[in-house]
């Protein structure tokens, strides 16, 4: 396994994720477990909060099992995150919420009228 060596890091694609660890992708022939124990120095709830599904993830090997094409990962000391979510950027209108303030006693009114007619 000329292609990998133990203390790099590579990147990977997340495959399955259990509740005991995350499957890795490395290419079509070499995939790895990235233990519950190798996510984070801290307790570990749910291995969901840590990536997704089809996530394309940095991962440092730590183990190469050759016979299998098995490689032990981790993501404990890393920054592992390739592309962190961003927040949607909000442009705030120039109105801002004054329509809102503007609607919400009509809207009120209306709710109030329709709720009348219905216990009337």
């Amino acid at each position: 396994m000329e292609k990998y060596e133990i203390g790099n890091t590579v990147i990977g694609c997340v495959t399955g994720i259990e509740e005991y660890g995350i499957f890795v992708s490395l290419d079509q022939d070499y995939s790895g477990l990235i233990h519950i124990s190798e996510i984070s120095k801290n307790f570990v709830r749910n291995v969901n909060d840590y990536v997704t599904m089809g996530e394309n993830i940095y991962v440092k090997i730590l183990e190469i099992d050759e016979d299998k094409n098995h490689i032990k990962l981790s993501i404990k000391d890393i920054n592992y995150q390739i592309n962190k979510k961003r927040k949607a950027h909000i442009k705030e209108t120039e109105k801002g919420f004054s329509t809102l303030k503007e609607m919400l006693p009509k809207w009120i009114e209306l709710k109030e009228k329709e709720i009348m007619s219905k216990n009337s």
